[in-house]
This record gives structure tokens, sequence and C-alpha cells, in this order.
């Protein structure tokens, strides 16, 4: 940071924390009517939790605005987040249950999951905008609300790169509120299939195209296959490096913080790119994020990547010139 800007924060994630109780190693996908045997079981931290734990191992300063409760799975976040060494600053503690969970089913490929969350009341963005004045804000959903949007302007304006994940949200582009949101956003990244039902394309490169319509950046996981990106004009690729998955929960997260890690360093976007599937892929190789990389051991999985770009397409070639997202 700047010596004119000695209280500016690097990162400010918000969003709720999430308990998943995760069961790994399934045969085979769970269906009605059947009873499955998991080999193997584990309850951790995750939601917006995963997104600060990750940026802070990497070595960033990362601000998490979030609510606890008084029920058991709110003390069980707050001890790994303490145990993790997470800044409490912006942590609010409620004197009710804020219970917020998933149960996910876990297979080698992919996963399916069930939650619940108690209602909660998030802190004003606006407000925390104002006092952390973050390089970067990380969303770990699409929200299109208007208070959102308004915030995600002030973003803009005070000069803060905002990144937002998609995650399941039944939306898509001409839902009211999307469209400002995005156009709001400096790099989205959501999954092949949120991508898709977003914008109702009927392929890959037609949904990157229509998103670039409102965003500068787009970033899409393609899971085991590794992600694809548009950046600048450019059209980036990058191949996972091939594993053994344990269980992918909370490895999209790990993805995106592997990418803002790239940007706050100064990185090329390929080599931004590479740094967040190599964070992904190394979030899989144990429950939940528990595996989540440190510096040295990013190194290590950057070392197994395979970078790709090629020229704009005839189709992205029409669209506005995307301007690389500020770092200030």
């Amino acid at each position: 940071m700047g010596t004119d800007e000695p209280d500016r924060r690097e990162i400010l994630v918000v969003g709720a924390y999430f308990v998943d109780l995760i069961f790994h190693g399934l045969p085979e996908p769970v269906r009605p009517g059947r009873e499955v045997f998991a080999d193997g079981f584990t309850m951790m931290p995750g939601g917006a939790y995963t997104l600060a734990m990750a940026a802070h191992r990497l070595g960033h300063d990362v601000v998490w605005a979030t609510d606890f409760g008084t029920d058991p799975f709110s003390t069980h976040v707050l001890h790994a987040a303490r145990a993790e060494g997470l800044d409490e600053s912006a942590f609010r503690h409620q004197p009710t249950p804020l219970r917020s969970l998933t149960v996910a089913l876990s297979t080698p490929e992919d996963r399916a999951m069930v939650s619940f969350q108690d209602p909660s009341y998030p802190q004003p963005l606006p407000s925390l905008l104002r006092q952390y004045r973050p390089r970067v804000l990380m969303v770990p959903q699409l929200r299109y609300d208007a208070d959102t949007v308004h915030a995600l302007k002030l973003a803009r304006h005070l000069g803060i790169t905002v990144v937002m994940d998609c995650q399941d949200v039944a939306v898509d582009v001409d839902t009211p509120g999307v469209r400002a949101a995005l156009a709001s956003t400096d790099i989205f990244a959501p999954n092949a299939e949120e991508a898709l039902r977003l914008t109702r394309a009927p392929t890959m490169d037609d949904a990157i195209s229509r998103l670039n319509e409102l965003v500068s950046t787009v970033v899409i996981k393609l899971g085991s296959a590794g992600a694809t990106a548009t950046y600048d004009g450019e059209r980036y690729g990058v191949a996972a490096p091939q594993i053994s998955a344990l269980d992918t929960t909370g490895a999209g997260d790990c993805f995106n913080v592997g990418f803002v890690h790239g940007l706050l360093a100064g990185w090329p976007p390929a080599k931004c790119l590479a740094a967040a599937v190599a964070c992904g892929t190394a979030a899989t190789t144990g429950p939940g994020s528990s595996t989540a990389p440190g510096t040295a051991d990013l190194e290590r999985w950057l070392a197994r990547t395979t970078i790709s770009s090629r020229a704009a397409t005839a189709r992205e070639q029409r669209q506005p010139t995307a301007q690389p997202p500020a770092t200030h």
C-alpha cells in the first residue's frame, strides 16, 4: 500500500460463514430412495470463510465482514478463524442463533449440496467500503439487489476492484438488477454451467461474449479441465493438473483467491489464471478448503499448470476492448 493511503486494506471479503458437512468418496451419486455410504466424513468451515482464510494463507491483508450467533456452527467457524489468525475487526456477534450450514455429497467429479441459513442482515456495504478502502472487494455470490448495486458503483468510484462469483443463483441476465450488478463488477468468475444458464447462450463462446458486453474480465471455471478467461481482448486457457480429487467443496472460492493473489502481485493475466487453477486444484486434494495452499505450495502447483492463449475470435473482436482491472 502506498504511503498516501496508510489505512487502506488489501482485500475485503463480505458474506456469511457456512459449516460444510462433507460426505466424500461417494461411489455413485445419491438418488431418491437409495442409501449410499461415503468413504469419509468431515465438518469444515466454509462459505465466505474460505475466501478470507485462503487469502490470508497467501499472505494477504484481508478483512472479512460477517456475523456470528450463539449456535455451535457459529462457534465452530469462529474458532477456526481465530486458529488461522484472521482479522476480527469486521466480525459482529449476534445474541441469537445464526446457523448457516451445507451438507455436501461429494464424488471425485462433483458434488450435490443441501443448505440452510437463518435470516441475517448483513453489514451495510457502503460503510465497509469507506472504512476499509480495500484494493479488492470479493463477493462470494452474484448479488443484484438495489443496495448492492449502489455499493458496487461506490466501489468503482473509490477505485476498488470488484471480484464477484456467481454460485447457484437461479437468475439470468434479464432478471432486474443483474445487468447493473455485472456492469459494476470488474472480474466475474462463474463456472461453465452458471455462465450458460445466466446468459441462456447455446455455447461457451457465446456465453463469454455476452458476459463481456457487461464485464471487462470474465473468468470461467471448467472443473477438472481447468479454466478460461477473457482479458484485454485476449482469451486465455489453463489446463488443470491431473490429480485424484478427494472433494471439490470450496475449490471455486480458492480458485477466486488464486486469481486475486496474482492480480495484487501484478502478474500478467495468464499467470493470474494459472494461480487460480493451481489454488482450486490444490483445494480438491483434501476435504473442504483444508488444503488451500500457502505461497510455497502455490509455487509447486503453478509448476504443474499449462498456459495457452490465442487471439480474440471475430465475435470477441466486435466487443469493446476490456481494460485490465485496476490494482491501485
